[in-house]
Order: C-alpha cells, then structure tokens, then sequence
C-alpha cells in the first residue's frame, strides 16, 4: 500500500504539471491571434527611385502607432547614403485589404540618434496602430515575440514573426560611428554612453532591425528591434547567426512621441 502522504505528494505534483501545461497551452493559443492583430501595423521601409535597380532599395522594418499615420522604426533604417545621390524617396510598402503591395511615400518627422530611433509620417489613409500609450515594464525571462522582414527580399515582403524571451535587461552601448561619421551629434551620442537594452535569445536578422517587440502572451508593445549579434559578416548572419539580438525599451518611443508633439 503506498502511503497517504505519498499520494498527496504525487497528487501536488501532477496538479503543477497540468498547471504548467494548460500555462503553457495558454501562451502558445494567444500568439497566433496576437500576430493576426498586430501584422496590418508592420510595414517595409526603404527608398524608392525609377532609375535604381531594383527600384524599391528595402532598408527595415517599421510599425504604426497613435493615429496610425505615424511610423516608429531605427534611426540607420533611414539614414540615407552620404552623396544623397542614390537613394530617393522615403517610402514603405503596406499590404491592402486585397493582399496587394503598395508603395507610399514617408517623411521623417522625428529622430532620436542617441537611442537609434525614429518617427515617420505615412501618407495616405491610417494603418491599424499598435497601442503605444505606455511603456510596459519589461522583466527578464518574459516570453516575447517580434514581426519584421528578415533578411528583406531574400525571403520575401511578407511579415515574419520570431518568439524567444528576454535573456537580460542590460547597459548597452549602441556602435560607434566610424571616423567619417564622427560629427557633434556623433561625439554628443558617445558621451551620453551606455543605457538599458532587452537582450533576447531569439534570432533576429539584418532586415529585422524597426520592428515591433511584444509581449508573447498580451500583445503589448515593450521595445524596438535595433541589433543583432553576429558571429562574423552580415552575409553570414543566415548560415551562422548567434541566436542573441538587442531591442530598444518602448520607453524611449513613448519619449519620442512625446518629442513629436511638443513640435
């Protein structure tokens, strides 16, 4: 006969298991409507010109927020070439109610060159936005997912979504910029140093870089995908990436926003 207190042990421990299980059900069973819901905000960004080949040069990813006409995504998104000459028109590409593509111009409203961030005006009618009115506060071991367009063209000009979790909330020095770029604003960005990033133990890829950071379970927004590590050239990033990738807090967005208004 085995002992009542084993059985009342072995009765916890199964009720945790099923706990943890439909937990986890849970979880898995939102993301798939979070993601329906929140694919209509993402967008391509790059810069449209007749005369390049191709002729829609995709640099990031970008995402609606408050009315829906305004764009949030990184600041080196739309940084433009140094001769200006090739670039041409800011624009992004949505996806119609048609499941056509269309391109529509953007223009730089905003820019937060010390957190790599920016704000976009979209014309043309309103995208579905993310709710971005306050910043939820981020903890590690949080299980997280993003939208974007990794690797642009490569695989496509639909929006792909990635899930991991925030490995650590840690202080983060964006890249210097080279010599060449080493001007006021540049030396301001050094001094300022580091702050607090999500590092996330989910693969992100160059392309992905504006995207939306979200809470895998409640869809709120918690940050901006700005960087990826890579174990050694851009081109590689597909056959050998490191799985470890670095989002910016939604609160520097809220800031930038708020920034926006002032004007």
């Amino acid at each position: 006969m085995i002992p009542s207190r084993l059985c009342a042990r072995w009765r916890s421990t199964i009720a945790a298991i099923g706990w943890a299980v439909a937990a986890s059900t849970q979880a898995a069973d939102a993301l798939p409507d979070l993601v329906d819901k929140i694919k209509p905000s993402v967008v391509a960004i790059g810069f449209y010109k007749e005369t390049n080949s191709p002729r829609f040069g995709f640099r990031g990813t970008g995402f609606a927020v408050a009315n829906g006409n305004l764009l949030v995504t990184c600041a080196h998104v739309v940084e433009r070439a140094p001769d200006n000459t090739t670039d041409g028109a800011l624009v992004v590409t949505t996806r119609e109610a048609s499941d056509r593509t269309q391109v529509r111009r953007a223009e730089l409203v905003e820019v937060d060159r010390a957190h790599d961030l920016a704000l976009l005006r979209l014309e043309g009618s309103a995208l579905a936005a993310l709710p971005a009115g306050k910043a939820a506060s981020p903890r590690e071991g949080q299980r997280v997912a993003f939208v974007g367009f990794p690797l642009g063209g490569v695989l496509g000009f639909a929006p792909v979504t990635h899930r991991g979790t925030i490995s650590s909330i840690t202080s983060v020095a964006l890249p210097s910029p080279t010599a060449r770029q080493l001007d006021d604003r540049a030396i301001n960005r050094i001094r300022e140093g580091s702050f607090e990033m999500l590092q996330l133990d989910a693969t992100a890829y160059p392309g992905n870089s504006g995207g939306p950071l979200f809470d895998a379970d409640t869809g709120e927004l918690l940050g901006v995908i700005n960087m990826v590590t890579l174990k050694g050239t851009r081109e590689s990033a597909l056959t050998h990436p490191s799985g470890i990738s670095y989002a910016i807090p939604a609160s520097f967005v809220l800031k930038l926003l708020a920034a926006a208004e002032r004007k």
